[in-house]
């Protein structure tokens, strides 16, 4: 019996080590993490320069708008009455990726459309 309770204290101890080591690493994380951040916000203006700011947008807008019109086009072939015959109703999977995909497309132009609006306001030029 007394083996059992020792074995109890010496594994109730490594777990409270484990608890603190673990607290310890998040607290160097969340300062890693805090003056990562505070150099990142001093090289974000660095980051956001012309040459990469608009290729960027101009990618994101042509993935969002060619997203749409592929959506669009599925939905036009499946609603056809030549292919309905042939083709067996999609699954409600298929039809929540494709509203996952469509509500993301309209978040990503919506998001241009702010950051454009805020650009041209804090910057004063397109």
């Amino acid at each position: 019996m007394l083996g059992w309770s020792s074995f109890f204290f010496a594994l109730l101890q490594s777990v409270c080590t484990f608890f603190i080591a673990v607290s310890g690493l998040r607290l160097l994380i969340g300062i890693t993490s805090l003056t990562v951040s505070a150099g990142f916000a001093a090289a974000l203006d660095r980051f956001h320069v012309n040459w990469i700011r608009i290729p960027m947008i101009a990618l994101a807008l042509a993935g969002a708008l060619l997203n749409l019109v592929v959506l669009a086009q599925v939905r036009y072939l499946r609603s056809r009455p030549a292919s309905q015959w042939r083709i067996k109703p999609p699954s409600f999977r298929t039809l929540r990726m494709e509203r996952i995909q469509f509500v993301l497309s309209i978040a990503t132009l919506i998001l241009i459309v702010l950051e454009e609006y805020f650009h041209i306001h804090h910057s004063h030029t397109l």
